[in-house]
């Protein structure tokens, strides 16, 4: 069979399943491109495998995202009958040092929603009500940014403090309750735009520029590190990248899971609910954004001794 029907097939496979796979279907089809759209699966061979794997840099995580890419797909390719065996390396190089999120602090994030009071990213600038009610939506819910912007005056309940996050990651749409502090925030942000005479359509967007256009990702995510810069928010080790407008997400599941320690909540049964208010198809997903801080550790070590002394009293 022709390497690119069956990464076709291959990737309607995944699709079917529930998963976005848009990575994965990048890769796969830069690698027919690169092996020949016309070409037999039987003919990949090796060394050609290893030369679409090295690109033309250093070995970095793309080269095992590249191969975890193809290794998945030779899996299906075996399965079927279509190859009797792999053309990927089996030794692989040493993988660089795994990529650790921000977990912003809870005064970092007040700097962060002042600092939006005296903050200006030109003429096509973001208002300072606008930013701080994006950013506590973000950390208040653990919203994807492509997920916010999306939201059109139709999806946000605003009376029942419900939001509709539609079609998202895996193609599945999802209802996300607030807060009622977070409910408020976004009373008066709705109030204020309609006091702008912003539209009020129902498929206008809730976010808007000074302008009444849309908010972008590009725009959000160089505005907000301007805004950090401002707010004199930097790592602190040794790290080349600087906190990310992303990391309020994996902040938003550390703080719940450490708030759910504190509140004596059942965590084994809190983290499927996680799962599906962050929109993930597996627990798994969840797992990765739960970075152990210093906090976290101390509460879940607490509850661990709380276990073992209860067990010991018990014995």
């Amino acid at each position: 069979m022709k390497l690119s029907r069956l990464i076709y097939e291959y990737i309607a496979f995944r699709k079917a399943l529930g998963e976005v796979a848009r990575t994965n279907g990048y890769c796969l089809r830069a690698f027919s491109r690169a092996m020949g759209d016309e070409v037999d699966i039987r003919d990949v061979l090796s060394d050609r495998v290893n030369t679409f794997l090295a690109g033309n840099g250093p070995v970095t995580s793309h080269w095992h995202r590249k191969h975890s890419s193809l290794t998945s797909f030779y899996r299906y390719a075996i399965a079927h009958g279509h190859v009797a065996f792999s053309p990927l390396p089996t030794v692989l190089p040493k993988q660089s040092e795994p990529f650790a999120p921000h977990i912003y602090t809870r005064d970092e994030l007040r700097r962060l929603l002042d600092a939006t009071n005296s903050y200006r990213t030109g003429r096509a600038f973001i208002e300072p009500h606008t930013f701080r009610t994006l950013l506590l939506l973000l950390y208040g819910t653990g919203l994807r940014i492509s997920e916010a912007l999306s939201l059109t005056i139709e999806d946000v309940d605003l009376r029942e403090g419900l939001i509709i996050v539609r079609d998202t990651k895996f193609y599945k749409t999802r209802v996300v309750p607030v807060g009622t502090q977070l409910r408020e925030v976004m009373v008066q942000y709705a109030k204020r735009c309609k006091e702008s005479r912003y539209s009020q359509s129902a498929n206008a967007r809730f976010f808007l520029t000074r302008r009444s256009a849309p908010l972008t990702v590009a725009l959000v995510e160089s505005s907000f590190q301007r805004l950090r810069a401002h707010a004199g928010v930097c790592r602190d080790d040794s790290a080349r990248y600087q906190p990310r407008l992303h990391d309020l997400r994996h902040t938003f599941a550390v703080h719940r899971l450490t708030a759910a320690y504190q509140d004596k909540q059942n965590v084994q049964k809190l983290l499927p609910q996680l799962s599906t208010y962050m929109g993930h198809a597996k627990i798994s997903s969840t797992q990765w954004y739960l970075t152990m801080t210093p906090e976290l550790l101390r509460e879940a070590s607490l509850r661990f001794a709380q276990y073992a002394f209860e067990e010991v009293c018990y014995e």
